[in-house]
């Protein structure tokens, strides 16, 4: 008899701890490497905001160390309902919140409150993690093939049958690998359709839900303006489950804080869930966190530095590549929206390098990046992508400027010694 539970057993991990395994040794190696793969950031980097610092060192000196309640502290919980209706124009009433330990507890949760084995989920590929959660839960994955035509995000022409019979439509904008987010005529279209199939639906039946992963909505960049459903579509409120946390906006990936907010029906099994699993956010960081969402000024100044750092970055990459696009190399990327990602293209399936090895998948290619230019990415097989088409997740939030600058030359002498395979 096996020794590990069928739902263990069946489980993969994930692909882009692989590939930092592989990055990490060879840096202690004494190679020198651009990490490009970590949607994380690096203190040295980009620290946390000094106000919830010295604010989570206050809680932890006054002794907030005890369990916090299971649905979050009473001042974050309204903090966040505060934070919402100044910053997006939403308002919620107080049993529509949730604070989680971060936000991904906040994405399972959603999905096991929601989803019974069986039912249909579908969301867009690529993306962040979904099939996983699908096979958590016992779900049936409906994945929607994005391309670059439409910037790797789902129209309602490509849900139209999709979403037909589903449960669950999980969206993301500023997206996960991408950096490309949804413009308000896209959403509102992709609303009007989930209006539509619950209206469709018979008494006996469920209705969908959308699950709106907007953690990145803080980093956008340029004419890029966050939407979301609900705003634009005020009947989408009994229908949408917002995930969000100060992970990504506030460079706090590891201070753990995160919310889910949604129809009240909904949020209270849901606490109920986090509370069994322990999925809370500590009480000192609940309690700082609280803070700094009131703090209007503060979060204003702190959110133009850190889009500002990320911007020059991702600007950096995206100028970088379409200079060798220009100069007739086969490379190419979307111009940053949002997030902390570019997706570019190194469409080198197909060519030889100099030492005659033909570069067939995406995983050749990235292989081949990181032992010629020292340039770490992970290709969108890592997010369900199934084409070897050459795209791939660049993250920034983990190098400097200098690192870009740097690692650019060495990609492209990289690229310019291959040749056709034909």
């Amino acid at each position: 008899m096996p020794r590990l539970s069928r739902l263990a057993h069946g489980l993969t991990g994930s692909e882009i701890l692989k590939i930092g395994a592989e990055v990490r040794a060879m840096r202690a190696a004494g190679t020198e490497i651009c990490n490009l793969t970590v949607g994380d950031f690096d203190p040295a980097e980009f620290r946390i905001p000094r106000y919830l610092e010295d604010r989570i060192e206050e809680a932890l000196r006054r002794g907030e160390t005890n369990y916090p309640p299971s649905d979050g502290t009473l001042p974050l919980r309204q903090a966040v309902l505060a934070f919402y209706e100044r910053w997006l124009g939403l308002r919620f009433p107080l049993d529509s919140v949730l604070v989680t330990s971060g936000s991904r507890p906040g994405i399972y949760a959603t999905f096991l409150t929601l989803v019974e084995p069986g039912d249909l989920v579908a969301y867009c590929v690529p993306s962040w993690n979904n099939n996983h959660y699908c096979y958590l839960t016992g779900a049936v994955d409906v994945p929607v093939v994005c391309g670059n035509d439409t910037a790797f995000l789902p129209t309602r022409e490509i849900l139209e049958k999709k979403v037909r019979g589903a449960r669950l439509l999980v969206l993301n904008s500023p997206s996960n690998p991408t950096g490309t987010a949804f413009n308000a005529e896209t959403l509102g279209a992709i609303c009007d359709l989930v209006l539509e199939e619950n209206a469709r639906r018979g008494a006996h039946e469920r209705p969908l839900y959308v699950l709106y992963d907007h953690v990145y909505w803080m980093l956008t960049f340029g004419d890029t303006a966050h939407v979301d459903p609900v705003s634009l579509r005020p009947e989408m409120t009994d229908y949408t489950v917002f995930v969000d946390g100060i992970s990504k906006a506030f460079a706090a990936t590891g201070v753990r804080v995160g919310w889910v907010v949604g129809p009240p029906d909904v949020i209270r099994p849901m606490s109920s869930l986090i509370g069994h699993i322990g999925a809370w956010a500590p009480r000192a960081e609940q309690s700082a966190t609280a803070q700094l969402l009131c703090a209007t000024e503060e979060v204003s100044a702190y959110r133009d530095e850190l889009r500002r750092g990320l911007r020059q970055r991702l600007d950096s990459l995206h100028d970088g590549l379409h200079e060798f696009r220009r100069a007739g190399l086969p490379v190419d990327s979307f111009s940053p929206m949002g997030a902390i990602y570019l997706s570019a293209r190194f469409a080198l399936n197909g060519m030889r390098t100099r030492d005659g090895v033909v570069l067939r998948t995406n995983e050749d290619i990235r292989r081949y990046l990181l032992q010629a230019a020292g340039l770490a990415v992970v290709p969108f097989q890592a997010f369900g992508a199934l084409d070897e088409n050459g795209w791939f997740r660049l993250s920034v939030g983990a190098v400097s400027l200098a690192e870009i600058n740097k690692v650019l030359p060495r990609v492209r002498a990289a690229v310019e010694c291959m040749t056709r395979a034909d």
